[in-house]
């Protein structure tokens, strides 16, 4: 375990933060994945600047509970960001059976 670095950048906004950023279709995979699953998409914001840990999130719009179109998620958070182009913009999606959040990443950093 010696040889294990620890990651450089003070920026963890969520999981996929130690990964690459997220491509366009990757993001849609995992909305569609979350869709199938049969969770709620959401999606929210925040100021840049912050730890996500240690910031507010503010809810954009209702969640879409029963949506089935990748599309319109993806057509939600860009409408988010097109308000709020200095924010970061992610999208959490809600498991009802276990009463939490079965997904959350931050798509516009």
């Amino acid at each position: 375990m010696a040889d294990v670095q620890a990651y450089q950048s003070s920026k963890k906004y969520e999981t996929f933060s130690y990964l690459p950023q997220l491509g366009a279709e990757q993001v849609r995979r995992q909305i569609a994945h979350a869709l199938a699953k049969g969770w709620n998409p959401a999606v929210e914001h925040s100021e840049k600047g912050t730890l996500a840990k240690a910031s507010f999130w503010y809810m954009w719009k209702l969640p879409m509970f029963g949506e089935q179109s990748v599309d319109a998620v993806l057509e939600e958070i860009e409408a988010c960001h097109r308000e709020f182009p200095d924010h970061m913009v992610r999208f959490v999606a809600y498991d009802n059976y276990s009463q939490s959040q079965g997904a959350a990443f931050v798509v516009h950093r």
